[in-house]
């Protein structure tokens, strides 16, 4: 699709080729970059498991006629689409009945994860606007999968929906705002592997409103925590489109994440920046920071009273949850692979105490966070396919794809680092005080890259008038 972007904008006619059932996910993609309806070639099955000569034979056989009609034909109708069905207004009465009959509309027509809602009447939402002085009109950006307008009414319906506090609305903005943000990208929300978004709170509104940065900080069961992460699901299915006849074409896919609230004691106390600090904002600010996420493991019962002990079971999570993720070192992105590592606070106290900071505890993670270079290769460009011409790294590094660093030798067994920096490792701190346990996930690189927003706690101002 980015080819046939590039081709389109310079005005020349293009044609995709995408495998049967991702022709939504295809036009998404193209929507989200300012070209909608462009034209696409259907491929029979997935290519991956053909045959070379299967793959030619349904190629001549059911797509290049798509091919040449989108050549030299002017926009049509979607491969295989229909006309969708008009929208409801946005104050429209669409359901009415008792609560069990307009969960069960809702269901029947995709708007809900299929567990039971709260319904988002026109009086509840109006009630759950009403303390912040907001303009439930007011534009925060548009879906760029779905071409819809991202306004502060439609946060709210969904945070109704979800269960939300009204008080919980400045962190739903913030996150609204992160969906708009081409720079996360969350046109890509859907793609196959099926990650998922992480949402991490920094500051002192992380406590005032309710999150849980303790015990269970991973699990659903503290209301903040739980129905913001809800809200997240519930508006990339409605206002986004990322349901299984639209946009979300997941493989698996996993159950909604709730937000990830940080310990800003421990990390007043030990004197580490929260995460926020990453991507260009002042430790004292509120800030959401999102990005999507795919593997994740455990490192459980980390033994070790100082930082030698260990760093090495931390750099071995790291480098089990890496796989075809690496792609995003080179391949489909670029010095993009941003793992997370979630320490408990007594495991960066001890950590801490040594007086190491945040950057230190990176190069070292740098260096033992390592796999061999053939297991790299293969999967950068063999196991998973997704880095044309399967070269090796040494040969990546000699056209400058890659730093040095992985091609000190040509050793296949020699060790290299899972990220082409130490920067780009991104460590929260967050969970139980007293358990020496940490959590480490494999991003998803630009397909939701890591974007923040500083959460605004002030009185709205959308409504207020200037007089000159």
């Amino acid at each position: 699709m980015r080819a046939a972007i590039a081709a389109e904008a310079a005005g020349i006619p293009s044609v995709s080729l995408v495998c049967e059932g991702f022709e939504r996910q295809a036009l998404a993609t193209g929507r989200g970059h300012g070209f909608d309806g462009l034209a696409l070639g259907v491929l029979a099955g997935h290519v991956d498991a053909q045959s070379y000569n299967e793959m030619a034979s349904n190629f001549v056989e059911r797509t290049l006629a798509q091919v040449i009609a989108g050549l030299t034909a002017t926009a049509g109708p979607e491969p295989g689409g229909t006309a969708p069905a008009p929208e409801p207004a946005a104050t429209d009465v669409v359901a009415s009945g008792t609560l069990a009959e307009i969960t069960a509309a809702f269901v029947e027509r995709g708007w809900t994860d299929g567990l039971p809602i709260v319904p988002p009447t026109r009086a509840a939402v109006e009630a759950f606007l009403a303390p912040s002085g907001h303009d439930p009109w007011k534009r925060l950006g548009i879906a760029a999968s779905s071409g819809r307008d991202l306004t502060v009414w439609s946060v709210a319906v969904n945070a109704v929906m979800a269960g939300c506090s009204p008080r919980h609305l400045p962190v739903l903005v913030a996150a609204a705002e992160i969906l708009a943000d081409p720079h996360y990208g969350a046109q890509h929300s859907g793609n196959t592997t099926g990650a998922d978004a992480l949402m991490i709170l920094d500051g002192p509104c992380a406590s005032a409103l309710g999150f849980n940065h303790g015990p269970g900080a991973l699990r659903d069961g503290t209301h903040a925590n739980t129905s913001v992460g809800r809200w997240l699901r519930l508006y990339l299915r409605n206002v986004f489109g990322f349901t299984p006849d639209e946009h979300d074409k997941a493989t698996f896919g996993n159950s909604f994440r709730v937000v990830l609230a940080e310990d800003m004691d421990a990390l007043a106390e030990i004197g580490w920046e929260p995460v926020g600090v990453d991507f260009g904002h002042r430790a004292d600010e509120d800030v959401l920071t999102m990005a999507r996420f795919n593997s994740g493991i455990i490192v459980g019962s980390v033994v070790g009273s100082t930082p030698d002990e260990i760093v090495p079971y931390l750099a071995d999570g790291l480098a089990r949850v890496a796989g075809w993720d690496l792609t995003h070192v080179h391949g489909l992105g670029q010095g993009q692979f941003r793992p997370l590592l979630v320490l408990s606070p007594v495991l960066a106290r001890t950590i801490a105490r040594a007086g190491w900071t945040k950057a230190d505890l990176a190069a070292a993670l740098f260096e033992r966070a390592r796999i061999p270079a053939w297991r790299f290769e293969k999967l950068i460009g063999e196991w998973s396919n997704l880095t044309p011409g399967r070269r090796t790294l040494v040969e990546h590094v000699r056209l400058g794809h890659l730093p040095e660093v992985y091609a000190r030798s040509a050793d296949p067994e020699r060790l290299v680092p899972i990220v082409d920096d130490p920067s780009r490792f991104v460590i929260a701190v967050a969970g139980d005080p007293n358990r020496t346990n940490a959590y480490v996930l494999a991003n998803d690189g630009p397909h939701g890259d890591y974007t923040a927003k500083r959460v605004d706690l002030g009185p709205a101002t959308d409504l207020e008038c200037a007089i000159e």
